[in-house]
C-alpha cells in the first residue's frame, strides 16, 4: 500500500461504532441461520438495498424482514430489535478521530438507514469530526455497489490512489480495491487504529 493519502474514508458500522446485527439475528432466527448467512443476510437481501438507499422506512423493512425470517413479532418490535442492536461509538473513537483530524481530511461512507442514522446524529458525537458524510440512505447508493466508489470519489475530488478506506465487510473492501482505493479489512477500533499506524497516519503510543 502506499502510505501517502489525501483522505481517510471509515464506514461506521463494526469499524467505529459497536453495531451487531449478527449474532442477534441468528439468535432470533432459531438456528434457521450461521454467523456468515447473518452477515449475507445484511449484505445480500433485496429489501436491505431497499432500507440502505432511502427505498423503503425502517418500519416497512422491519415488517419485510420479521415475515421472510419467520419471525413471531410485529413491525414495531423488529424496529425496536434493529434499533438496540447499535450500541454506540467504540471506546476511544472519538479519540482517535480527533487526533486523526488534526492531519487528515476524514469522511464516512457507511451502508446506513434512518433509524440508525438519526441515532448515530444524536448520540454517538462523532460526525463532527468528517468533512464529508456518505450515507447510503441519503446518497441513493450502497456499497459494495461500483457506483456509490466512483461517486464518493468524484465528490471528494481526488485521486482513486489516495483514498484509504476502512470497513468490516470483505466484499466492500474488494469493491473499493478495484476502485483504485487503498482499501483495510478492519473488524473493531483495535485493527483500525493497528492499520493506520502501520501506514504511519496515526501516532503510535
Amino acid at each position: 500500500m502506499n502510505s501517502s493519502v489525501d483522505i481517510l474514508v471509515f464506514d461506521l458500522g463494526g469499524v467505529l461504532v459497536d453495531w451487531d446485527g449478527i449474532n442477534p439475528l441468528v439468535k432470533l432466527s432459531n438456528g434457521k441461520l450461521d454467523s456468515e448467512q447473518a452477515r449475507l443476510f445484511w449484505m445480500n437481501t433485496p429489501w436491505i438495498a431497499k432500507l440502505d438507499t432511502g427505498a423503503c422506512t425502517p418500519e416497512a423493512f422491519s415488517a419485510a424482514m420479521a415475515d421472510s425470517l419467520g419471525l413471531d413479532m410485529d413491525a414495531a418490535e423488529m424496529t425496536a430489535q434493529l434499533d438496540s442492536w447499535l450500541q454506540g461509538a467504540f471506546p476511544g473513537a472519538d479519540e482517535m478521530l480527533g487526533q486523526l483530524a488534526k492531519r487528515h481530511r476524514l469522511a464516512v461512507l457507511s451502508n446506513n438507514n434512518a433509524l440508525h442514522w438519526d441515532k448515530i446524529e444524536r448520540e454517538f458525537g462523532l460526525l463532527h469530526h468528517f468533512e464529508r458524510l456518505f450515507a447510503s440512505h441519503l446518497i441513493g447508493l450502497r456499497k459494495p455497489d461500483a457506483a456509490v466508489y466512483q461517486h464518493v470519489q468524484r465528490e471528494l475530488d481526488v485521486a482513486a490512489e489516495r483514498i484509504a478506506f476502512f470497513d468490516d465487510n470483505i466484499e466492500c473492501v474488494d469493491a473499493a480495491r478495484r476502485a483504485g482505493w487503498q482499501a483495510f479489512h478492519t473488524k473493531g477500533l483495535d485493527q483500525v487504529q493497528a492499520a493506520l499506524r502501520a501506514n504511519g497516519w496515526l501516532e503510535t503510543v
